[in-house]
């Protein structure tokens, strides 16, 4: 994962450079998530799939250091069937950005793989997903975590939080911290981008956007020492 750390190019461990996993495993890592995707597609476990255009997968490489996990799809992921293409995507793109970390080196994902949303005319308004929802569908992140096998899983908002933790969870209290998922696995939490766009007042917008960032920075901090 190539990274910026005092205006020069750090590129963390990766696959054949001494992380423990070989060009074959990689290659047979990406064919499993070629599956879970394919298998997702047709996924009916909860009533979400009723109102999306699609599932929205994870996308990424397999062998990526850092996973980002958000809530849902929003609209526009919902239409390009691709998951953080959006607004919310867009910040996160900018904050990954000047955090040093490269977007194409991380893989993204989301706790529900459907897009909730209530039909209002011609537009469509997120609904958050219930706690029933994301634990019928977290059979997929669970599976995503598993073959990706990150050094860090990064969890954005309280949906992603919860359900990777398997308890409840205050942002504010929890976020920056280092954390063990009950897998084992480590990981953080932060705000989700979509709440920074929530925010009215453009000088809070821009405290809450820079927090974010450090945020990241945490996390960067922390693969680079793993």
């Amino acid at each position: 994962m190539p990274t910026r750390r005092e205006g020069r190019t750090v590129r963390l461990l990766r696959c054949g450079d001494g992380s423990g996993r070989d060009v074959n495993a990689v290659r047979s890592s990406a064919a499993s998530l070629a599956t879970l995707a394919q298998e997702a597609k047709s996924c009916t476990r909860c009533p979400l799939y009723r109102n999306a255009t699609q599932t929205v997968f994870g996308e990424g490489p397999a062998d990526a250091k850092l996973m980002v996990v958000g809530e849902q799809p929003g609209d526009q992921e919902d239409i390009a069937g691709r998951p953080f293409v959006g607004p919310a995507g867009r910040v996160l793109d900018r904050a990954l950005a000047e955090a040093g970390i490269d977007r194409t080196q991380v893989y993204v994902t989301n706790a529900v793989k459907h897009f909730k949303n209530e039909p209002r005319g011609k537009r469509r308004l997120h609904r958050k997903p219930t706690r029933s929802e994301v634990e019928v569908c977290k059979v997929w992140l669970l599976q995503e975590v598993a073959v990706v096998r990150p050094a860090l899983v990064l969890a954005m908002g309280v949906t992603a939080a919860e359900a990777l933790a398997g308890r409840p969870m205050t942002i504010s209290r929890e976020r920056g911290r280092a954390l063990v998922f009950p897998d084992g696995q480590r990981g953080m939490v932060t705000v989700h981008p979509s709440s920074i766009l929530r925010v009215p007042d453009e000088a809070a917008r821009h405290q809450a956007y820079a927090g974010l960032v450090k945020d990241l920075k945490v996390a960067l901090k922390t693969l680079q020492a793993v």
